[in-house]
C-alpha cells in the first residue's frame, strides 16, 4: 500500500523505490499484489486490460534463488519515465548498491538461519530487525541524493522488539569446523577459550560430540589422524570425512564432484511462471536410490555438455552455482594432490559411492515409520522428506537413509537424502544402534505353536553377531578411557587442594611496632 501511494503521489522522475521483504515467497506474494493494485488503478484511470500496458513502472524481484541474469535486470538503467520498484531480501542492505533508489519501505523483519543443538535442526525464522540493520536499510534511500524511509513499524517496538546489533552467527550455528580448526591449531581446553562473543555452551558441547562420532576426536577428546586431515580440508567435517573414506573406497574422483555440489547453493531453478516444465526437466536428472547420485548426475551431464550455459538454461540449472562448483572442484584435487590422497573411480559401481556417503552421516539417519514418514533414529523425532527429493513420492520408499541437513520450515524435513544398507549404519555408527534379524514369524504375528523351530544361522545372523562384537570393544575401549580420565582429574584435583593447603599454612600480615 506505501509503495502505491508513494508512486501514484510522486512523480515517476523523483526515484525508484526499495521494498524490503522476509524471503522469495513473500516477495513473490508482493510482487504480484501490486500488479494487481496497480492495475486495478490504471483500469480506472486510463482503462488498461493488462499489467504489461502500463509502461511508467516496473516491478524487480530479487532474492539469492534467482539466476545471474535475472538477477542483473535491477542494475539496467530504465527510461528517464520508466519508475523501478525493486522488492529484496536483506540481500539489498549491504552486499549490493542499486542507483536510483530514492525511497525505502522496511517491513522491519527478515529470515534469520538459526540452530537448534538438541535436535540439530537448522530453521529460517523470522524475526524483527536489529537497529543496526535498520539504519542500514535506510541508508539506502539517497545514495546519490536525498531519499525518503518508511518504516511499518512504530518507534516503540523498535526499541522494544529490536537488539541494538544482529545477533551475531557463531551463536546460531553448528560450530564442528570451527572447532576442529582450532584444535588442529594447538587449543585443548575448547570451553574456555576467549571467543568475542562467546557461543552458548550448548552448542559448544553438541558441535564437539559430533566431531567425535565421526572420528576426528577420539574418547579423551584430542585429535585423531583422520581429525587432522580432516582439517586440512575447507569443509564441513562430515563432508572431509566422506572425501577422505571415498579415497580408501576408491571413488574419490565421484565424491569430488558430490561434495563440491553440496557445497554450493541450490543448482535447480524453478521460475513460477514454468514449474511444469522445470519439474520434468529435473525429473530427467533424478536416481531413484539417492540426492547426492542426483547431484552427481547433474554434474556429470553438465561437464559432458562442454560446461555450456545454455545447456543449463535449457534444463532449469543454476549456471552460476554449478560454476562455482566446478572451482571448488579444482581448490579440492589441489588439497588431495597435496596431501598425496589418491583421486579414483569407481565407474559404474554406485554402491560404494553410497557407503562412503554413510561414513559421514551415520549420525543423521532415519528410518520409515509410515506411509511417506520417517523417524529418527536417535532422537524419535517425526521425518518427512523434502518435497525437492528424488525419493519423494516414490511408492516404495526405502527403509533407511542418511540425510544431508535437516530443515524447518511448515514441517520437519530431510533434505538430500541416501538410500543406505542398515549394517553400513552400524559400521559406522555402531555405539549409537542396536541391530537385530526380524523373522518372518515376527512380520505375519504368528502363535508360538505355528512358528518352525529353526536355529541354523546363515550370512545375515554371522553379519549381525560381527557388529554385536564391534561395538561390545567399542565399549570398553570407551569405559577404559573413562577411568584413566577419572583418575587423571582426581590426581589432578589433589595436587591442586595441596597446593591451596601449603599457601593457607603461611601467615601473611604486619608486625606490630614497639611504641617509642
Amino acid at each position: 500500500t506505501q509503495a502505491l501511494k508513494t508512486h501514484l503521489s510522486t512523480p515517476v522522475s523523483s526515484g525508484d523505490i526499495l521494498i524490503f521483504m522476509t524471503g522469495q515467497e513473500d516477495i513473490e506474494v508482493t510482487c504480484e499484489v501490486l500488479k494487481e493494485k496497480l492495475l486495478e488503478v490504471y483500469s480506472k484511470k486510463l482503462g488498461i486490460a493488462s499489467f504489461e500496458d502500463i509502461n511508467d513502472i516496473e516491478i524487480l524481484p530479487i532474492y539469492s534463488s534467482l539466476p545471474a541474469d535475472v538477477q542483473g535486470r535491477i542494475f539496467k538503467a530504465t527510461d528517464p519515465n520508466k519508475r523501478k520498484v525493486v522488492v529484496a531480501t536483506n540481500i539489498a542492505e549491504t552486499s549490493l548498491t542499486v542507483d536510483g533508489i530514492k525511497y525505502v519501505i522496511d517491513c522491519g523483519y527478515s529470515k534469520l538461519k538459526m540452530y537448534n543443538p538438541r535436535i540439530g535442526l537448522d530453521s529460517l525464522t523470522v524475526t524483527p530487525i536489529s537497529l543496526a540493520n535498520a539504519d542500514q536499510r535506510s541508508g539506502r534511500a539517497g545514495r546519490t541524493g536525498p531519499g525518503i524511509a518508511y518504516r511499518l513499524y512504530t518507534e516503540d517496538s523498535a526499541y522494544e522488539d529490536m537488539y541494538p546489533q544482529a545477533i551475531p552467527e557463531i551463536q546460531r550455528t553448528n560450530l564442528s569446523n570451527t572447532l576442529l580448526l582450532l584444535k588442529s591449531l594447538g587449543v585443548e581446553d575448547l570451553l574456555k577459550f576467549p571467543f568475542i562473543d562467546p557461543p552458548p555452551t550448548q552448542i559448544l558441547m553438541t558441535s564437539l560430540f559430533e566431531l567425535w562420532s565421526i572420528g576426528a576426536l577420539d574418547n579423551m577428546g584430542n585429535l585423531t589422524k583422520l581429525g587432522i586431515q580432516m582439517a586440512k580440508f575447507p569443509l564441513r567435517p562430515s563432508l572431509s570425512k566422506i572425501l577422505l573414506v571415498a579415497a580408501s573406497n576408491g571413488c574419490s574422483k565421484e565424491m569430488i564432484s558430490i561434495v563440491s555440489m553440496l557445497s554450493v547453493p541450490q543448482v535447480f531453478y524453478r521460475p513460477k511462471e514454468r514449474q511444469g516444465e522445470s519439474d520434468q526437466a529435473r525429473n530427467r536428472f533424478f536416481v531413484s536410490e539417492s540426492d547426492h547420485l542426483t547431484l552427481l548426475n547433474v554434474y556429470s551431464q553438465w561437464k559432458a555438455n562442454n560446461y555450456s550455459y545454455h545447456w543449463c538454461n535449457k534444463h532449469f540449472l543454476q549456471y552460476k552455482s554449478l560454476q562455482r562448483a566446478r572451482e571448488i572442484k579444482h581448490q579440492l584435487l589441489r588439497v588431495m594432490e597435496k596431501l598425496n590422497i589418491p583421486v579414483v573411480s569407481s565407474g559404474a559401481d554406485w554402491d560404494v559411492v553410497r557407503k562412503s556417503i554413510c561414513s559421514g552421516y551415520a549420525h543423521q539417519a532415519a528410518k520409515i515409520s509410515g506411509l511417506g514418514k520417517y523417524v529418527h533414529l536417535k532422537n524419535g523425532m517425526g521425518l518427512q522428506l523434502h518435497p525437492t527429493s528424488a525419493l519423494f513420492g516414490l511408492g516404495d520408499l526405502p527403509p533407511y537413509v542418511v540425510y544431508h541437513e535437516l530443515l524447518l520450515t511448515s514441517k520437519e524435513y530431510i533434505n538430500v537424502v541416501t538410500t543406505v544398507d542398515p549394517f553400513w549404519l552400524m559400521e559406522f555408527g555402531g555405539l549409537f544402534y542396536n541391530i537385530r534379524r526380524r523373522r518372518e514369524e515376527e512380520e505375519y504375528g504368528l502363535y508360538e505353536t505355528e512358528k518352525e523351530q529353526d536355529t541354523s544361522k546363515d550370512f545375515l545372523d554371522f553379519k549381525i553377531e560381527k557388529c554385536a562384537r564391534l561395538k561390545e570393544v567399542a565399549l570398553k575401549r570407551l569405559q577404559d578411557d573413562k577411568i584413566e580420565y577419572e583418575k587423571f582429574t582426581n590426581a589432578a584435583l589433589s595436587k591442586r587442594k595441596g597446593k591451596e593447603a601449603s599457601k593457607s599454612g603461611v601467615s601473611i600480615g604486619f608486625k606490630r611496632r614497639k611504641p617509642l
